[in-house]
């Protein structure tokens, strides 16, 4: 089937934005603030006035998933031509499936920032080069790039592509070089959010693992190649004034980091990627965090996955004190134990929250006293040295989830209340199956009460559940 647009109208899988300025056409009961996705099936929709309705267009978005490709670029391009004095789309968004001309996608990309649009989410199944030097608005805050969309050519003029822009997400995309990378991103210099992801892709892109911007202040990194030692050489943070950082990453060789600024972070390594005893058996742990860890030293919350707690265990030389460190948050894994631990918590004199995520880890002896899974006997030693991480920290408030009040999990909690001697707050989010449980209430009922029951080292310590 193909597209006609005039005053009879045939649409097959146009998907056209409209507000609620128009929701008048279709008799629709709408919110205020609402926004709605017509899909006009194919048959012919008649009206007089669809020049007046396209001036009221501010959301538009494009997608061919539906159907077949026929017909489909010419509509689009009748569409757009219409729009060409549009001044009110302020979002839109381009998902195509199928193959077509890469000077005609070109052509549309270029028609959406030449209207003045403020985001732009471009996604394509097949491969695609952007012409970097139409590829450039002075209006455009917020921009999403996914699947095979690719940056090259010359640059835009003055070698600013987006003035304003302030968001800019990248995902699964790749640059045809690191030097493009390096100007699209020097070629925003408002920018503020970046999100870069890397993991679902058979072949590294060419990321330099530089990140350098003054202006970044929130950035989100997830780049694992598992396959590609290589892809993990080395990582650059040249951001001054980020405030938070998420970094997924296998670990690399060595980092370089400004990150003064830092309030928040979380995420970092993978620990399948540090021991590699095989065929590095006389130095089986690769990678190194030292430096970046060292860069955190003045976080005031911090986030570790499963992985995290034994990177920073295996993999960091020296472990700066965290004076400003007020929240640890961290999640646990059967197979990762808990090593950093009793040193992160000796390392942060001023810690008053600590966030866990499931209780139950990997029992090792490198956990030490912070929990109660050491040997008996390493137990014993401890106590008549009097030492303990958990008795000397100010933790004062201790949030549990994902409690099931199995008899291991009970005795890490009684660990906890027996030596955090400053606590005043214990929040705890019971997990309940509550489909293989037929005696939900009274299970829930026990594992309350076994709590409640425990000893507490703190005098003001109060349990609340979730």
């Amino acid at each position: 089937m193909e597209f006609s647009l005039s005053d009879s109208l045939s649409l097959e899988k146009s998907i056209v934005v409209v507000t609620q300025k128009v929701s008048c056409f279709f008799d629709l009961p709408v919110h205020p603030k609402a926004s709605f996705f017509f899909h006009i099936p194919s048959f012919a929709f008649r009206f007089q006035s669809w020049n007046n309705l396209l001036a009221l267009v501010d959301k538009l978005d494009i997608n061919d998933a539906i159907g077949g490709p026929g017909g489909f670029p010419e509509f689009i391009d009748k569409t757009l031509a219409l729009l060409t004095n549009s001044t009110t789309i302020k979002r839109t968004s381009l998902n195509i499936e199928f193959q077509y001309g890469e000077s005609q996608v070109n052509t549309w990309i270029r028609s959406f920032l030449e209207r003045g649009c403020l985001q732009l989410y471009l996604n394509a199944q097949s491969l695609y080069t952007i012409d970097t030097e139409f590829f450039t608005s002075n209006t455009l805050v917020e921009l999403t790039i996914t699947g095979g969309f690719s940056p090259d050519g010359l640059l835009p003029p003055g070698g600013v592509f987006f003035p304003k822009l302030k968001t800019l997400s990248l995902v699964l995309m790749t640059f045809v070089d690191s030097d493009m990378y390096e100007l699209f991103i020097s070629g925003c210099p408002l920018l503020e959010e970046f999100l870069l992801r890397n993991d679902e892709i058979e072949i590294p892109p060419v990321w330099n693992a530089l990140v350098s911007s003054p202006s970044i202040k929130r950035l989100t990194i997830v780049h694992h190649f598992p396959n590609y030692r290589e892809a993990h050489d080395g990582c650059w943070f040249r951001t001054p004034n980020l405030v938070y950082l998420d970094y997924s990453s296998y670990v690399p060789d060595w980092y370089e980091v400004d990150l003064g600024s830092l309030v928040e972070a979380g995420g970092y390594g993978d620990c399948d990627s540090v021991y590699d005893e095989e065929e590095y058996p006389d130095d089986p742990i690769l990678g190194d965090v030292t430096n970046l860890v060292t860069g955190l030293s003045n976080i005031k919350t911090l986030h570790l996955s499963p992985d995290s707690l034994e990177v920073f265990y295996f993999c960091c030389k020296s472990m700066p004190v965290f004076h400003n460190l007020l929240t640890l948050s961290f999640e646990s894994d059967q197979k990762r134990g808990w090593p950093v631990l009793p040193l992160l918590i000796n390392k942060s004199p001023n810690l008053e929250t600590l966030v866990i995520k499931g209780l139950v880890h990997q029992v090792t002896r490198r956990c030490g006293d912070a929990c109660s899974c050491i040997p008996k006997r390493m137990k014993k030693k401890k106590k008549e040295l009097g030492i303990c991480c958990l008795s000397t920290c100010q933790v004062k408030v201790l949030h549990i989830s994902g409690y099931q009040g199995t008899c291991r999990e009970l005795k890490q909690m009684r660990h906890f209340l027996g030596n955090l001697k400053c606590l005043e707050t214990v929040n705890v989010g019971v997990e309940m199956n509550h489909r293989e449980d037929n005696d939900v209430d009274n299970k829930y009922f026990r594992i309350t009460d076994a709590l409640m029951k425990l000893p507490r080292v703190s005098s003001n310590c109060r349990i609340h559940f979730f």
